[in-house]
């Protein structure tokens, strides 16, 4: 249901006054706290396992932030929308940060083992897929790239971050293994709000003449 006409107006007029480059550092915090807390040995027993995994977990959250602004606008009418950019590149991000920890913690930056890696295990290739697929979403995330591309193509194109999402939660779920609630959470919430987009929208009434 909508929030209140007067509500709104007031939220909107405070969120306007929030520069987009703030929320990107503000997703980008979970990700600094883990690196400052791998840097000072305080990630257990096996730190780079659990900065690897927790880089790739809040990945995920964010791009599952990201996907959510759009119900969230329908279901309360919340215009969140000016900062799904920057909630995207802070997933891509973490991403890369994800990605420098697997590659440089356990490959050691060994091209060989890393392309060993992506053929003989599934999750691996799973993860390096929905990384390729958020490259050029990420090089096309300016004002200069959607004047270039024009923007019903670089909609079109940025529409693949729904394959992505797909892709990174099966990611997870094939990484755990042992079929824990959590990721299957994650994979639902992802399906959840891709199928939103699918359910038929109630058009407008025409006014009255």
């Amino acid at each position: 249901m909508a929030a209140a006409p007067g509500l709104l107006q007031r939220a909107h007029g405070a969120l306007r006054r929030v520069p987009s480059w703030s929320v990107y550092l503000l997703c980008m915090v979970p990700g600094a706290l883990l690196v400052a807390a791998a840097f000072a040995d305080r990630l257990g027993p096996d730190p780079a396992g659990a900065l690897v995994k927790e880089l790739g977990e809040w990945s995920l959250r964010l791009l599952i932030l990201g996907l959510a602004i759009t119900p969230i606008r329908e279901l309360t009418g919340l215009n969140l929308v000016r900062f799904r950019r920057a909630v995207g590149l802070a997933a891509f991000t973490t991403v890369v940060l994800h990605l420098a920890g697997y590659t440089g913690l356990y490959s050691g930056f060994d091209l060989t083992a890393i392309g060993r890696d992506i053929l003989r295990r599934p999750y691996i290739t799973i993860g390096m897929a929905a990384f390729a697929i958020l490259v050029p979403l990420a090089a096309t995330s300016t004002d200069a790239m959607i004047r270039r591309m024009g923007p019903r193509a670089w909609r079109r194109l940025h529409k693949a971050v729904y394959v992505a999402a797909i892709l990174g939660a099966v990611h997870f779920v094939l990484l755990v293994k042992a079929w824990p609630p959590e990721p299957l959470i994650y994979l639902a919430i992802v399906l959840a709000l891709i199928g939103w987009r699918l359910l038929p929208r109630r058009r407008a009434r025409p006014a009255p003449a």
